[in-house]
């Protein structure tokens, strides 16, 4: 039996035109999963999926067509050319879900051939994406810098997270923590499990009131009033104007200004030193794997002899595949973001000099906490599209539901990783065994 890449290119030497659903098999490996139909009325797929896909126009196509795979496919559904049916547009998961295996190619040159027969050479011209796209990674170093300078991890800070406070209240809940929570079980609540990540956090970084914390990458500041109020003094910095803007305002509703400070800056321009404790929570996505030296020398800088750090990040399962984050994630999510297993994460801290004291995978906790995230978008999604816009709460259902499969199925990880900073003798400083409740 021929395969469809086979039968394309003797239908290009036969100069035969393709449907909409036969070019679209020709962009895949395998069979369609789920029932596909486009506007020229062909189709394909599996008929008895309760899940579909419509291309609804030729920009949908041209979309998919010049950029088979994830970031093609997210143009198209993101512009509202390609509609999903069966699934809310906040929580996609179901869909995303049975498409699991589906898997793009790249047609031969033949099968292109046809393809820009079919569709009108003209079909096949780049065309603008969404706006809520940003540029790729070559055109940000003129425009921005290079990769990991202030400005650009500014910049890349500001696409994401300067979005919408309110819309984020909508997605998040009232904790406003846009981190992996911890659960105790899967009955908790996510308020009730982002209260015991900060718990955890608090637990292993051994603090006590009166110690000194420093929270990089400190978001809403949610970690900055759990520790504030059990009178741990705290600076946390943020790059993200109106997070700490929002963060300042809530320190103040809560009395807790003389424990507490959020600060609109890049990490590396703190001055101060000497902590008992710095926290990092989901912040070394952002840093750039090369940058992981000087990264974790900071926090060596930062902390006193004997004190404790934590790190809480995102991770691959092993350390040999790129770092790069896929094409969706990096145009619409997390621009310039990097991951890595947390093999290469502990060789860091530990080439440094300091020293690993515990390490834990999270990564079903992650899953579940998106499942929240995607639950509030849903209850939410009139007021969160009257915020942003349908475009970008739809790359938000997108993102979550995908990074929720993402870590169910083990393509990511979520790692913590406690350290200390040894004294001139090698001191060991803190209990023999485990002093938190996991």
């Amino acid at each position: 039996m021929t395969t469809f890449r086979e039968r394309s290119d003797v239908f290009a030497e036969l100069g035969t035109k393709l449907s909409i659903a036969e070019i679209f098999e020709t962009l895949l490996e395998g069979e369609v999963p789920i029932r596909f139909t486009a506007y020229d009325g062909s189709s394909t797929g599996a008929t008895d999926s309760e899940f579909g896909l419509e291309i609804k126009n030729a920009r949908g196509m041209n979309y998919i067509a010049t950029a088979p795979g994830d970031l093609g496919m997210a143009r198209a559904y993101i512009a509202g050319d390609l509609a999903s049916e069966g699934v809310h547009p906040g929580d996609p998961y179901p869909i995303l879900k049975a498409m699991g295996d589906m898997k793009f190619r790249r047609p031969s040159p033949l099968a292109l051939v046809t393809i820009a027969r079919s569709l009108g050479w003209d079909a096949l011209k780049p065309i603008a994406p969404p706006p809520q796209e940003t540029l790729p990674r070559w055109r940000r170093i003129a425009l921005e810098g290079l990769r990991h300078s202030k400005t650009r991890d500014a910049e890349a800070i500001h696409h994401h997270y300067d979005v919408s406070n309110t819309f984020y209240e909508y997605v998040l809940g009232p904790s406003m923590t846009y981190t992996c929570a911890v659960y105790q079980d899967e009955s908790q609540t996510l308020e009730q499990a982002q209260e015991n990540k900060y718990r955890l956090v608090f637990e292993k970084l051994n603090l006590k009131p009166g110690d000194r914390l420093l929270d990089i990458g400190c978001g809403w500041g949610g970690m900055v009033r759990y520790a504030a109020k059990r009178g741990v003094k705290v600076i946390g910095a943020t790059l993200s104007r109106e997070q700490a803007e929002w963060a300042q305002a809530r320190i103040a509703e809560e009395g807790l200004q003389d424990l507490a400070e959020v600060r609109h800056s890049d990490y590396r321009d703190i001055q101060e030193s000497g902590f008992d404790a710095v926290s990092s929570i989901g912040l070394t996505e952002h840093i750039g794997v090369q940058n992981y030296p000087s990264y974790f020398g900071f926090i060596q800088s930062k902390l006193r002899d004997g004190g404790l750090f934590l790190n809480h990040c995102i991770t691959r399962p092993d350390n040999t595949r790129t770092t790069k984050a896929g094409d969706f994630i990096d145009r619409y999510v997390f621009p310039d973001g990097e991951l890595i297993g947390s093999g290469r994460i502990i060789s860091e801290i530990q080439n440094l000099g300091l020293e690993v004291v515990h390490e834990e995978n999270l990564r079903p906790h992650y899953a579940l906490t998106l499942h929240e995230w995607c639950k509030n978008l849903v209850a939410n999604w009139d007021a969160c599209v009257e915020e942003v816009g349908e475009g970008t709460a739809k790359v938000w259902g997108l993102y979550m539901a995908g990074c929720r499969l993402g870590f169910q199925r083990n393509v990511v990880q979520l790692h913590q990783v406690l350290g200390m900073k040894l004294g001139e003798n090698e001191e060991w400083t803190v209990p023999l065994r485990p002093w938190w409740n996991a």
